[in-house]
C-alpha cells in the first residue's frame, strides 16, 4: 500500500507511532478500556482513573448589563456585583467577563491553511465568541406563510454574519431534528436552512396551517347542511349548535394540548443536548408561540370550564431544566406585526356552497358564521384574539424571564431580532457560587443580582428551582456527562482541548465484513461497508504526562472514532486506549513532532452519515474532536492524484 505524506502533518521517519509508543496494537494490553461511548449524546461517567466527580451544589449566573442605550457595557469587576439568595448575600466563587468577537479580532484571524485532500483539524482558524447560539425553526407553532417570511429573512441575515459567531440550527415539526451543528460558515448555514430538511412544512396542530387564522367551524358548516338558522332562538337550535360549538372548542383545547407538549419535550431535549456542552448558550426561538393557559369559554352555555387548561407547571419544569444548562432563550414571534384577522373577516365574505333558506346565503360574513349578530361576533372575536394574543406574548416573556433572556414580538424585523439577541447574548459576566442552602427542597429560590453602576439595565434568570439534579428521572438516575462524551455528541462543536489533525482515507471498494476493531449496532449498520483509515497527529504538548520516581513519563490516551447516521444515531463505534511509561529520549521527540495515531472504522456505504473523531487525555480530562461529513470525502484515488502518484495495481 503506498503511503500519502501530506507536507507538515505526518513525519514517518520521526514521528512515533502510537502503536508502539501506547501499546495499541496490543489488545491484551488493555485490562481498563474504557466503556465504549454508545451513548455518546446522553450520560454516563467517564471511566478515566484520574478523574474525580464531586457533587458539590453551584449556580452559574450569567449577567447581561446594558447602558440607557441598550449597549453592554464592558470592564465590570467582581467588586461591582452584589448578589443575594433569598435575601442572604453569597461570595462568588469565579467571575468572568465575556465579549463578542470584534471586526479587528477577526480581521486578525488566521486563515485556515490548505491541509491537503481529506485531511481536517480541530484547530480553531477565527476567534470565537464564548457564547454558543442556536436557532430554533419552529414550524410546530408557525403558520406558513410567516415560516416562508422568516426563511428569507434568516437567508439574509446569514449573509451578514459577523465572523466568529457559532451557530447551530435546529427544526421543530413533530420532533426535534439538528439541520446543521456548529460552524461559524455563513454558506454551511444558508444550505442547511435550503435543505431538504429544513423546507417550509405546515403545521397539523394549529387551525389554519398556512395563515393562522380561524379555519372553518364544525358548528358553523353543520348549522348549514342542518338547515338550522343560527338567529333562531328556538331551544332546539341552539341546543344543537351549542353541543357542535362545544366540541370544537374540544378539538381545540385537545390540539393546543398536543401542541405543547411536544413544544416542551422538545425544548426539553434540546436542554439535555446542550447542557453537556460547556458556557452559555443562546437559543433563538423563531415560533408563532403558544399560550401557557387557556381561559374558559363564557359564550359557552353547557360547559364553558371544560376547555380550560394550565401549562404552567409544565413550562415551570422546562425552563428549569434549559437554565440549568445555561441555556438564556430569546423568543421571536415570527408572526412579526400582526392584527386581529377577524376584523378583516367580518367584513369580507367566504363562498361556503352550502344551500340554505335562512340567509346564510354562499357569500356568508364570518362573524355571523360563527353565530349570532355580526356585531355582537365581532366583539367576541376581538375580545377572544386580544386574551390569545395576550396569553402567547405572556409565554414568551415567562421562557425569556425564567432564563435570563428576552422576548422579541410585534417586530416586522426578524433578522434585526436575531442580530439583537446574539449581540446581546455575547457580552456578559459569569459568576457561580454555592447556594446558601446546600438542600435540595424543590423550592424556588429568588435570585437578585445589583450593579454599582448607575442608570445600568441587567438581564439574568431571577431565579430557580432546587430540584434535585441527580434524582431518578422514571426510575433511572441521571449520571453525570463526562467531557469525552460531551465532545463526541453528534453536531457538538469542534472540542480543541486537544489539537490534532487526522487524514481520511476511504477503502477501495465496499465489503459486506465488519472490520476487527468495530462494534455496531447491528440494527442499523447495514452492508455493504465501505472501511477508513483515520491517521492523525496529535500535539501531546497539552497532554498530562508527569515524570514518575524512576525518571518515566507516564500517560494514558484514548482514541475514539463514532458514526451517525442522519438522524444522529450512533451506528458503529471504534474506542481503544494506550498508556505509557516513556523515558526522556523517547518522550523528547513527541513533544517536537506530535504523536501519530492509527484506527480504522466501517461506515455503511449507502446513506448519509458522520464520522466524528475524538482524542481523550484521561490524565488531565483534557478532550479534541472534529465531526467530517462522510459526503464531503473524496475517493482514494482522488488523494493520490493530488499529490501525484497512482493507485497500486489490483492483483
Amino acid at each position: 500500500m503506498n503511503a500519502i505524506l501530506t507536507p507538515g502533518l505526518y513525519r514517518a521517519q520521526t514521528v512515533l507511532c502510537l502503536a508502539a509508543v501506547l501499546g495499541f496494537a496490543v489488545p491484551s494490553a488493555q485490562p481498563q478500556t474504557p466503556l465504549p461511548l454508545a451513548q455518546a449524546s446522553g450520560a454516563g461517567p467517564s471511566s478515566s482513573p484520574f478523574s474525580l466527580q464531586m457533587h458539590v451544589p453551584l449556580v452559574v449566573e450569567d449577567v447581561v448589563v446594558l447602558d440607557g442605550n441598550n449597549h453592554p457595557i464592558y470592564g465590570l469587576k467582581a467588586a461591582d456585583f452584589t448578589v443575594t439568595e433569598n435575601g442572604q448575600p453569597v461570595a462568588p466563587l469565579s467571575f468572568e467577563e465575556h465579549t463578542a468577537v470584534t471586526a479587528a479580532q477577526a480581521a486578525a484571524a488566521l486563515k485556515p491553511p490548505n491541509l491537503g485532500t481529506n485531511v481536517y483539524t480541530n484547530m480553531p482558524t477565527v476567534p470565537v465568541n464564548s457564547a454558543l447560539n442556536i436557532l430554533l425553526l419552529d414550524a410546530l407553532n408557525t403558520p406558513m406563510t410567516d415560516q416562508i417570511r422568516l426563511h428569507q429573512q434568516m437567508l439574509q441575515y446569514l449573509k451578514t454574519l459577523p465572523p466568529g459567531e457559532r451557530i447551530a440550527i435546529f427544526g421543530l415539526g413533530s420532533r426535534l431534528y439538528l439541520l446543521q451543528d456548529f460552524t461559524t460558515n455563513p454558506s454551511v448555514l444558508q444550505a442547511a436552512i435550503d435543505s431538504k430538511r429544513g423546507k417550509i412544512r405546515p403545521s397539523t396542530l394549529i387551525g389554519d396551517s398556512v395563515s393562522g387564522g380561524p379555519v372553518e367551524q364544525l358548528s358553523t358548516i353543520s348549522a348549514g347542511i342542518m338547515r338550522i338558522n343560527p338567529n333562531d332562538d328556538s331551544s332546539m337550535s341552539l341546543l344543537v349548535l351549542e353541543s357542535m360549538r362545544q366540541f370544537d372548542e374540544d378539538i381545540h383545547t385537545y390540539q393546543t394540548t398536543q401542541r405543547v407538549e411536544y413544544t416542551l419535550q422538545a425544548l426539553g431535549q434540546l436542554a439535555r443536548y446542550l447542557s453537556a456542552l460547556p458556557g452559555r448558550k443562546n437559543l433563538i426561538w423563531f415560533s408563532g408561540s403558544f399560550p401557557i393557559y387557556i381561559q374558559p369559554d363564557l359564550s359557552l352555555s353547557q360547559d364553558p370550564f371544560r376547555v380550560m387548561a394550565n401549562y404552567g407547571d409544565d413550562l415551570r419544569r422546562t425552563t428549569n431544566l434549559l437554565a440549568r444548562s445555561q441555556v438564556v432563550v430569546y423568543p421571536v414571534d415570527a408572526r412579526g406585526l400582526f392584527g386581529n384577522s377577524a376584523d378583516d373577516a367580518s367584513q369580507t365574505t367566504v363562498n361556503l356552497n352550502i344551500p340554505t333558506p335562512y340567509g346564510v346565503n354562499r357569500n356568508t360574513p364570518n362573524a355571523v358564521r360563527y353565530g349570532g349578530t355580526n356585531l355582537n361576533n365581532v366583539a367576541s372575536l376581538n375580545t377572544n384574539f386580544q386574551q390569545q394574543t395576550a396569553t402567547e406574548h405572556l409565554t414568551m416573556d415567562q421562557v425569556a424571564a425564567d432564563t435570563g433572556g428576552k422576548a422579541f414580538y410585534n417586530t416586522g424585523g426578524l433578522k434585526d431580532a436575531v442580530e439583537s439577541a446574539i449581540n446581546i447574548g455575547s457580552n456578559y459576566y459569569t459568576f457561580s457560587y454555592t447556594p446558601p442552602e446546600h438542600k435540595w427542597d424543590n423550592k424556588f429560590r429568588k435570585v437578585e443580582v445589583k450593579v454599582d453602576k448607575p442608570g445600568a439595565h441587567l438581564s439574568y434568570r431571577k431565579g430557580y428551582f432546587a430540584d434535585d439534579p441527580d434524582a431518578e428521572v422514571h426510575g433511572k438516575k441521571k449520571l453525570p456527562v463526562g467531557p469525552m462524551q460531551a465532545a463526541m455528541m453528534h453536531g457538538a462543536p469542534d472540542a480543541n482541548e486537544l489539537l490534532f489533525k487526522v487524514r481520511v482515507t476511504p477503502g477501495d471498494t465496499p465489503t459486506n465484513k465488519i472490520g476487527e476493531g468495530s462494534k455496531p449496532d447491528r440494527k442499523l449498520m447495514k452492508p455493504p461497508y465501505r472501511n477508513y483509515t483515520l491517521d492523525a497527529l496529535l500535539d501531546v504538548r497539552n497532554v498530562k504526562m508527569p515524570l514518575n520516581s524512576a525518571g518515566l513519563y507516564q500517560g494514558a490516551i484514548e482514541f475514539v472514532a463514532l458514526v451517525y447516521d442522519a438522524e444522529g444515531n450512533l451506528v458503529n463505534t471504534a474506542t481503544r486506549v494506550g498508556r505509557a511509561s516513556l523515558p526522556a529520549e523517547r518522550f523528547a521527540p513527541l513533544l517536537q513532532h506530535g504523536l501519530d495515531i492509527r484506527q480504522s472504522i466501517d461506515v455503511p456505504a449507502q446513506g448519509n452519515y458522520y464520522l466524528r473523531i475524538g482524542i481523550h487525555d484521561l490524565g488531565s480530562d483534557r478532550v479534541g474532536a472534529v465531526e467530517i461529513p462522510i459526503a464531503a470525502l473524496k475517493s482514494h484515488q482522488a488523494m493520490l492524484t493530488a499529490v501525484g502518484q497512482s493507485a497500486p495495481a489490483q492483483e
